[in-house]
């Protein structure tokens, strides 16, 4: 079996405008460098459906759906916040990016790929119950764990979170859930801003300062998330894959390199197999520098391709 690696053409049709650092050309880059370092050989590609209804009202109302759907513009650009915008395309590409964690989720949890990366956008770990933001529409991540927990019969589904940024969304969402474990590495000082204190104790919060670099991470998830794993014992692991902690990318500072992503995802592979028979669900969240996010991820991935 292979890596599965989920994508669509419709996700490099959402745009929110010239030079916003969240643009088409992520994935593009992303696809090239996993193509040239031999990666996608080693992965089958499948195409990422669109997420139904029934899928994003697990975790999403449906009073967001709608506000969404009235939004989105025959043409041009409409705005959802100061950084947000929503174009002709944008609720197809955020339907196929939640979809693809849908099917991913399907692939591993039926054997028929012992993991899943997922390159899509928009990303996904801003977006509430009831709203977006930051970049975000639909919560990718955490329509993969409530369709793990509806459909698959799983009990435990830890949802990781290594974005230089935390993800906010994800809490809003499963806060207070005991099926679901989440553990968020960010930098404090950033967009939303979140402080160091849990809102439940299903939440495992690590919170780095600016220009900590990659040994305080290591050092915070080897304290906070590995115990917590641990004691879980997730039968499913997803990954909100944020990469704009990297040294090289000007959204965040904590100068992380490729060989600490290649690190965590060591980490996250070690308790997937402990608990998970090594079952892992990945979802790429940010990174705008564009060649440290093609190397970082293609570092992570690397790690799920030679599971």
């Amino acid at each position: 079996m292979l890596t599965a690696y989920l994508t669509h053409p419709d996700c490099e049709r959402h745009q929110m405008g010239p030079d916003h650092p969240e643009c088409p050309e992520r994935l593009a880059v992303l696809n090239d460098h996993l193509l040239i370092k031999g990666l996608l050989d080693c992965m089958q590609a499948e195409e990422a459906p669109e997420v139904t209804d029934e899928q994003l009202l697990r975790v999403h109302c449906g009073l967001w759906l709608a506000q969404l759907q009235a939004l989105s513009p025959a043409s041009g650009y409409a705005r959802l916040d100061a950084d947000t915008l929503v174009n002709a395309y944008t609720l197809r590409a955020a339907r196929r990016a939640a979809g693809a964690a849908v099917r991913a989720v399907d692939l591993v949890m039926s054997g028929q790929a012992p993991n899943a990366f997922c390159a899509v956008r928009p990303p996904g770990h801003h977006a509430k119950r009831s709203t977006g933001g930051g970049f975000c529409f639909f919560n990718n991540a955490a329509v993969g764990v409530a369709h793990a927990l509806a459909v698959h019969g799983v009990q435990r589904v830890a949802l990781v979170d290594f974005d230089v940024h935390h993800g906010d969304g994800s809490e809003d969402i499963w806060a207070g859930d005991d099926r679901v474990l989440l553990c968020s590495s960010y930098q404090h000082d950033l967009y939303p801003f979140r402080d160091a204190a849990p809102p439940a104790s299903n939440v495992v919060l690590a919170p780095l300062p600016a220009r900590s670099g990659g040994g305080a991470m290591r050092e915070a998830v080897s304290q906070h998330w590995l115990p917590a794993l641990q004691r879980f014992e997730p039968e499913l692991l997803v990954i909100s894959a944020g990469f704009d902690a990297h040294r090289e990318d000007d959204m965040g500072n904590l100068g992380w390199s490729e060989s600490d992503y290649q690190w965590v995802t060591e980490q996250l592979l070690q308790q997937a197999r402990a608990s998970a028979r090594g079952r892992i669900v990945s979802c790429l969240e940010g990174g705008y520098s564009l060649s440290a996010l093609a190397r970082s991820a293609g570092a992570h991935v690397r790690v799920l391709v030679e599971a």
